[in-house]
């Protein structure tokens, strides 16, 4: 099992508590650590903070973070894909790739903050960013690959686009799923690496959007490039290692390869995750 550390937002009152929780994940060997990617939340009913839009440049405190630390892949959990110029999201991504030594994962979402939206990209309605989405992870993954790349879409458009150098892994940095819906599952099986299925995936149960995933995976001769990671962060209360490692045993009985974990915020927050580190995780290695 490979663990992911989650839950850390990207507010700018934690930063401090997100720069030690990543440095002190990679000193314990977690896998990775996701930040979310969100310029402004706006109003969120399951989480009231009054400084919900006082966030830090996700992309750039990742890169601070590469530089602060050895082994540790570093990620979003997730970028919306249509927030950005998909050409500059992925410059920017395999300059950092080459920064830290391969370690990047691009989380894969059409995004759902109106009010970032629209402050400072273009909000449109969920097909249409769906769409963009998709186009968009066409152009990011021929930019990777491809010496030059000319791309006529209907969002999105390049004419003879060079991006050097390319990213240190192969054959493009791992692209990591957390979304929903049926396209974005279809989008998933066709070109993503891990797939988290979130535990808000509406009507639909996880194992049936699990069989979309791996049904169009199928299609693409993928089905054994696509790995799943299983949820840890409904745990609630205070910290409790036998309720962690049913929920990991849980995740390997379910086949999943990826446990994504987070802990409340508190002052115990380091001695929290170095407890997960000695007492769950060596059973699942």
């Amino acid at each position: 099992m490979k663990f992911f550390l989650s839950g850390l937002g990207n507010w700018s009152t934690d930063l401090d508590l997100i720069t030690k929780a990543i440095i002190e994940a990679d000193k314990l060997g977690f896998d990775g650590a996701l930040m979310s990617d969100h310029y402004m939340w706006g109003e969120m009913q399951w989480n009231k903070r009054p400084d919900s839009n006082s966030t830090l440049e996700t992309w750039t405190t990742l890169t601070y973070l590469a530089a602060k630390t050895q082994q540790i892949h570093l990620g979003t959990l997730v970028t919306p894909i249509p927030f950005r110029p998909p050409a500059m999201l992925a410059k920017m991504l395999s300059t950092l790739d080459v920064l830290s030594d391969g370690r990047v994962v691009l989380g894969v979402g059409a995004g759902w903050s109106q009010p970032e939206f629209e402050g400072y990209s273009e909000w449109n309605m969920p097909r249409v960013r769906v769409d963009k989405t998709i186009e968009g992870i066409e152009l990011i993954i021929k930019l990777w690959t491809q010496d030059k790349v000319t791309f006529n879409g209907k969002y999105y458009k390049a004419n003879n686009a060079i991006l050097e150098p390319k990213p240190i892994q192969k054959p493009y940095p791992t692209l990591l799923f957390g979304g929903r819906g049926k396209r974005m599952l279809k989008l998933a099986g066709k070109y993503v690496d891990i797939c988290y299925i979130p535990p808000w995936n509406g009507t639909e149960t996880r194992e049936k959007a699990k069989q979309r995933i791996l049904t169009e995976a199928k299609k693409h001769d993928r089905t054994d490039k696509i790995a799943f990671m299983a949820n840890g962060t409904e745990l609630k209360g205070p910290y409790n290692s036998e309720e962690y490692s049913k929920r990991v045993e849980s995740a390997v009985k379910e086949a999943a390869t990826y446990f994504l974990v987070s802990f409340p915020r508190s002052r115990e927050y380091i001695n929290t995750l170095k407890t997960f580190a000695e007492e769950v995780v060596p059973s699942f290695r």
